[in-house]
């Protein structure tokens, strides 16, 4: 079970279909693993190929292999409207530790609707028993120390 810090480059999107009344679209994307999530900035007019450059840290504790990317078009006067989504797999990355910028698809009720570009890499957590053992000997003994003061 891999144990660590997946970090997520957000870099751009291609090809977004996007019909928004006498404008462009204001793209953001959603990015979640398991119940983590983050939230892009939103490219402001940057219509169907914005550019974000973001990164984002998520904490993998478990078996759980796929993030995924929900991307919205920001409104100011209605719901905002989804997109489409990329669904990544990771266990590629968490076996090589990082994975270049790479395309992957977006779809929207099972159709082709653009791509968007991200990097990935993992690290894994290292020593995980030891320093959990530590953490709680500092903890005990912190507890120790300031039950002797009573």
């Amino acid at each position: 079970m891999p144990r660590g810090t997946l970090e997520v480059v957000l870099i751009s999107a291609k090809g977004l279909d996007g019909k928004d009344f006498l404008a462009n679209i204001d793209p953001y994307v959603i990015l979640s693993y398991r119940s983590q999530e983050h939230k892009s900035t939103v490219a402001e007019g940057a219509g169907s190929n914005p550019q974000w450059n973001e990164s984002f840290l998520f904490t993998i504790s478990d078996s759980s292999c796929e993030l995924n990317l929900k991307l919205m078009d920001k409104d100011n006067f209605s719901q905002d409207d989804f997109l489409g989504e990329a669904t990544i797999p990771l266990d590629a990355v968490f076996h090589e530790g990082s994975h270049p910028e790479t395309s992957y698809n977006v779809v929207k009720d099972q159709e082709y609707c653009g791509e968007i570009k991200v990097a990935l890499s993992f690290t894994a957590e290292r020593g995980g028993a030891h320093r959990e053992h530590g953490a709680h000997e500092e903890s005990y003994g912190g507890w120790n120390e300031s039950a002797r003061d009573f």
